[in-house]
Order: structure tokens, then sequence, then C-alpha cells
């Protein structure tokens, strides 16, 4: 939420934050001259800029950015000692940027002037310190479930969408099925469909089979999986020529029937042995 506040008779200070040191500048109410200087990210440079702003004895209404988290410890002290603590927007600083300047060029004192300028038209939003507020931890824990649900659906999508289609488009049907713990082992196991055929079926099942039971490949799968006509089709697909490649886009809908039908049935062994169109690459 936007704060919109008055800024008379008030300190308005702008900080640009970075890794290692911060450029501030500092509008003194009644004076077009504002003063500038840097500080080192170390806690004695804040307390001597906690002094120098004490010393206008006049109430201080401070503006930043939040850059990662270097801009944590120098807020919790500035709002340790009593002043009041503003956030701009990463995207309004941006925007204004452009605005007053005419470029996209950007350095830190030129953030700087913007912040000010924010400040001054009562542009940013309030500031919540976590330490104080007690939400630390819950934050920290909320962050990293974001980003690790956001990796693995990324990697989800890139398997659906790229991996697969390219050597096992049949296996696509067990992704958040109840096989989905056997299918990442078995892709981690045979990333490549010439890492299978170069075992007899017989040895393929047997390894497959193998392992813990919550990465087992269940053995009508494994059936299904190694037989004449999927092997002739691999071997199609994993040639990187052009014509061969052709080929099995356009033979591999003609023999992905008996697959879909096998995978569904339950009426025993005799069922994963369909029929096999003759018609090859």
């Amino acid at each position: 939420m936007t704060a919109i506040n008055s800024t008379t008779s008030t300190l308005l200070v702008a900080i640009d934050i970075s890794k290692h040191r911060h450029e501030i500048l500092i509008g003194i109410p009644g004076k077009k001259r504002r003063r500038r200087m840097t500080i080192r990210n170390t806690l004695d440079d804040f307390h001597r800029l906690t002094t120098i702003l004490a010393s206008y004895d006049l109430p201080v209404r401070i503006g930043f950015e939040a850059t990662g988290n270097y801009h944590r410890p120098l807020a919790h002290h500035l709002g340790q000692a009593g002043f009041e603590l503003k956030l701009v927007s990463s995207v309004g600083l941006a925007r204004t940027r452009e605005a007053l300047h005419n470029s996209w060029d950007k350095n830190d004192p030129k953030d700087a002037q913007v912040i000010l300028h924010l400040l001054e038209i009562g542009a940013v939003q309030f500031f919540h310190d976590p330490l104080v507020a007690g939400i630390a931890d819950i934050q920290e824990l909320s962050k990293t479930h974001e980003i690790v649900s956001r990796s693995k659906t990324e990697l989800w999508h890139r398997i659906l969408t790229h991996y697969l289609p390219l050597y096992f488009p049949e296996a696509e049907r067990f992704h958040r099925s109840s096989r989905t713990d056997w299918f990442l082992a078995f892709l981690e196991k045979y990333p490549t469909p010439h890492m299978i055929t170069t075992m007899s079926r017989e040895a393929f099942i047997a390894d497959a089979w193998a392992g813990s039971s919550a990465a087992r490949c269940p053995k009508n799968a494994c059936f299904q999986i190694f037989t004449p006509r999927q092997l002739a089709l691999w071997d199609c697909r994993s040639t990187r020529t052009p014509t061969q490649f052709a080929c099995s886009a356009s033979c591999w809908p003609k023999g992905a029937v008996w697959f879909d039908s096998a995978m569904r049935s339950r009426r025993g062994p005799s069922s994963f042995c369909p029929i096999i169109p003759t018609t090859s690459c």
C-alpha cells in the first residue's frame, strides 16, 4: 500500500542499498542543497549515520529499496533508533528513473536522487521489519517453499514439454499417477532409449525391477516398454538425421495404440502382447 505523507519540516533521507556500501542523500527542509554521504555496511558506520541524523533535531523519514537481504541490517538499526522507515517499490523506482532522466542508465547516486524524489511526493510504501514483527523465520520458510515449489514445477514442465516428446512420448501418462516414483527413477536410470536397447528384454526387466520398492518399475510396464516395435521407434528417434526424425513422427502414432490399450488393461499377461503394426520405417 502506498503511503502519502506530508514532508513539511521532515528530514528526508534516501538510501541506495548495496552489498558493501550505501549511498545516502539527505534533503534538509528549507534548503535546496542536499547532503551526500557514503557509509560502509558496518556497525560503526551505522552508528555514525544515526548520530548525524539525530543532530538535525527534526523528524526523520528514511526511504530505501529492498535489495536482496542487504537492506535488513541497516533498516533494523535505523528502526531501533526511532526513525520512520519507508519502502520504495523497485518497479516504481525504475519507471520514475526513466521518466526523470529520460534514460535507462542507472548508478547508485542517481538511484538515491530518485528515491528522494519519491519520498518528496509520498509515493512510498510501509516497511515492516520481520525481526520486530516476529515473523522472520516463517517468512524465510515461506520464501524457501516458494522457490522449491517453483523449481519443481519448472523441472516438470521441461520434462513434459521437451524431454519426453523427444525420447519417451508414450510415457507422459505416468506423470501424476501412482507410478510417478518409479517413473522418475526410470528416467534417472535410463535417460535415453539406447541405454535400454543395449540390453536384452529379460536383462532390462530384471534391472528395472531391482532397487528399492518405491523406485521399482512395475513388471507390466517393463514388458510394455521393451517390445520390438518400441525398440524400432527408439532407434528411429535416437538418430539425429532429419529423415529419421520425420520417420519417427509419421510412424509413431500408428504404433502407440497398443501401448495405451495395454497400459489400461488389467486382464493378465496376455494383454501385454498386442498386435504390432507391420508398417515400419
